[in-house]
């Protein structure tokens, strides 16, 4: 049997896949502006489990299904046995019985990793709390778009260590471009992730620069990304963590320090006055929109490669 062809990691995937995807999903929304129509999902299910809540995941993955001619089943925690306590291996197998592929957004990555071991059918990687695979591929198509390429350009990740974090890690190790991560103590990425990443760097070219420093990360930046300093399930935090990111929002002396056509990119939602000045995120060098476009279009690519030969 042949192996499913999960989506967990940007690590899943070759460089040259990875461009590929982001090559097919610019040629997507081209078509789509055309109004040329793609039907390459026509009869397939992707099931969607929702452990946690979003906007853009669920309206881009059911918009994307639906384009391609499939049909998108939204399932929160309250509508499987899986919040009822089902294992992850018999949930996985009972739907793969039914669906052609899987999407989760969850909490622990091991939950997606356990899900994809015992799944007959792919596995995307909607969020975990180490990963964002989907929202890194669709920043580095916006780059492409607005740079003419991905390789060899900076960004700057000034905030949490978090999964966005580490998601543009194994981007610039894959891919070949340069991340510096400014984060304050105690709020440091996962040390591990970073080695693992720099065994592809040695062969990708990509580098990445840890400081405390936001004004050392932003500089000659071509991108300056943040996050959220309190992320889905850390709400009981938010008050210490305001305290503890103080001088950590990008404002425009932070974007000063970029190069002079730097963009402005964050994954939303934005906490406006917190990790981002309203300035910025209104500015001209703002693309956040762009970029929450791109997860339509690039996810579009990702079920065509996971499941469209299925």
């Amino acid at each position: 049997m042949t192996k499913p062809r999960h989506f967990l990691t940007l690590i899943d995937r070759s460089p040259k896949e990875l461009q590929t995807l982001i090559d097919n999903a610019i040629r997507l929304k081209d078509e789509r502006r055309k109004g040329i129509k793609h039907r390459e999902l026509e009869g397939k299910t992707l099931a969607m489990i929702f452990e946690k809540s979003s906007t853009r995941t669920r309206i881009s993955f059911e918009t994307a299904m639906n384009e391609l001619g499939g049909y998108p089943m939204f399932l929160s925690s309250k509508d499987i046995q899986l919040g009822r306590g089902e294992t992850i291996k018999d949930t996985a197998r009972v739907m793969s019985r039914y669906v052609h592929g899987i999407m989760i957004r969850t909490f622990g990555h091991e939950r997606v990793e356990e899900l994809a071991e015992y799944s007959s059918v792919p596995v995307i990687n909607a969020l975990t709390d180490s990963f964002h695979p989907c929202q890194i591929m669709a920043d580095m198509m916006t780059m492409q778009e607005k740079f003419g390429k991905i390789n060899g350009l900076k960004v700057a990740y000034i905030g949490d260590g978090n999964n966005m974090a580490h998601s543009w890690i194994n981007g610039a190790c894959q891919m070949g471009f340069h991340i510096a991560i400014a984060s304050p103590k105690g709020y440091q990425v996962n040390y591990d992730i970073v080695e693992n990443a720099k065994r592809y760097a040695e062969k990708n070219g990509g580098t990445i620069t840890l400081t405390h420093d936001p004004k050392e990360a932003a500089e000659n930046a071509n991108v300056i990304y943040t996050d959220v300093w309190a992320s889905m399930g850390q709400e009981e935090e938010s008050a210490k963590r305001i305290q503890d990111f103080k001088g950590y929002q990008v404002d425009k002396s932070i974007m000063a320090l970029a190069d002079k056509d730097a963009v402005f990119m964050h994954c939303l939602p934005a906490h406006r006055g917190e990790e981002v000045s309203e300035e910025v995120l209104e500015s001209k060098a703002s693309v956040i929109f762009d970029e929450a476009e791109n997860r339509l279009h690039v996810q579009k690519a990702i079920l065509i490669d996971c499941i469209g030969g299925i």
